[in-house]
């Protein structure tokens, strides 16, 4: 089946199983997710994973560009624009369902394989995220930008950034540093480089191998060859490595204030790190307290709590000012230029984070039931 957005086929295996191929099919936005594509997914999963003939799953884009760039954010930028501080029915059904989408994939029955070439940000390091093969390339670039936008790293970032060695989580989710291959490895978001022009090797190697249709077994079967297809293969110096005891010493302690400080003040030679900076300076002072808020509350939480939770923050930002106006800088007018509301992280207050997460509604059963 194909569809303007998402493209399904199967590939036929030895032996006579399949392999499920989804591909995102918007090259010209950067395959950034939208609410229709989600729904494509969603019931295309389940079928998959109710067919025994079906082995698994790959999860790939179209283009040489990126896997997904993000979510689409104009829609819900008119539903922000449109709705206020009131109830937003698009924002509920797009968070709903992407964090459905995201939850199933962490959960899924059969081998998911993720080919995470060129832009992985945002929604997209969500898809990428729970699969239980991720291929990272030459050209990876994943990221979790949304304090630049008045958002907070969403799609159950709070549960896998707290999963990242040291404080490294915390932060790339305050200065949306992007990872290069080996940073995503290193930090638990990929597990195997594989150069990009051997994407075709690696399809033919699951057309020719024999399934056994145990989800165990497979799994294995499919480490072994992306072992082999990564054979001789060296990803780039991971950056987080470089600079870990730097990023440990700028997240020290649990004063929201005194990271900033030295974030702020952070001089060094090193442009990555410098740029992680700058970028924290410039984001929203709410994002960065919401999400600081949500590092400190998801500890320890089960993913499916954290999907429900983020949720909730979710909404709360469609309810307040800083991520219609990100979006307005960013996506809409590209001017650049945000005006934060509050300015200054020392003006948001424990009520405001409180209210960005508080219950709005009722919960979605599609999140209700999630395990």
């Amino acid at each position: 089946m194909t569809d303007a957005t998402v493209q399904f086929e199967v590939l036929a295996c030895s032996g006579g199983r399949r392999f499920g191929l989804a591909t995102l099919n918007v090259p010209t936005t950067l395959n950034a997710l939208s609410a229709d594509m989600v729904r494509l997914l969603v019931p295309q999963l389940h079928e998959w994973a109710a067919d025994p003939t079906v082995t698994g799953v790959v999860l790939d884009a179209a283009g040489d560009k990126a896997f997904c760039a993000g979510g689409d954010l104009r829609q819900l930028y008119d539903s922000i624009r449109e709705n206020g501080a009131a109830r937003n029915p698009y924002a509920e059904r797009f968070f709903s369902e992407e964090y459905q989408l995201d939850h199933l994939i962490h959960t899924y029955p059969k081998p998911v394989m993720a080919w995470g070439h060129g832009i992985v940000m945002g929604g997209g390091v969500g898809l990428m995220a729970g699969a239980s093969h991720r291929v990272v390339t030459e050209s990876t670039r994943l990221a979790m930008p949304e304090i630049g936008i008045g958002l907070f790293p969403d799609v159950g970032g709070s549960w896998f950034l707290r999963r990242m060695p040291g404080r490294t989580g915390l932060f790339l989710a305050l200065t949306a540093a992007p990872l290069n291959a080996a940073d995503a490895i290193h930090c638990r978001m990929a597990d195997v480089f594989v150069p990009h022009d051997r994407k075709a090797q690696v399809l033919a190697a699951i057309a020719t191998t024999t399934w056994v249709g145990n989800p165990t077994r497979d799994r294995a079967m499919l480490n072994a060859l992306l072992a082999a297809a990564a054979a001789g293969a060296v990803p780039p110096e991971s950056l987080v490595q470089r600079h870990a005891d730097a990023i440990e010493a700028l997240m020290a302690g649990e004063d929201l204030l005194a990271i900033a400080a030295r974030l702020r003040a952070l001089q060094s030679g090193a442009p990555w790190l410098q740029a992680a900076g700058v970028a924290f300076s410039r984001g929203s002072p709410t994002s960065a307290a919401l999400t600081f808020a949500l590092w400190q509350r998801a500890k320890g939480m089960p993913l499916a709590d954290v999907f429900r939770l983020e949720y909730w923050a979710a909404l709360g930002c469609c309810a307040h000012a800083d991520f219609a106006e990100g979006i307005r800088a960013v996506v809409i007018d590209k001017d650049r230029q945000p005006r934060w509301d509050p300015a200054s992280l020392e003006a948001v207050t424990p009520e405001l984070i409180l209210d960005h997460l508080r219950p709005r509604g009722e919960l979605p059963a599609c999140l209700e039931g999630l395990g």
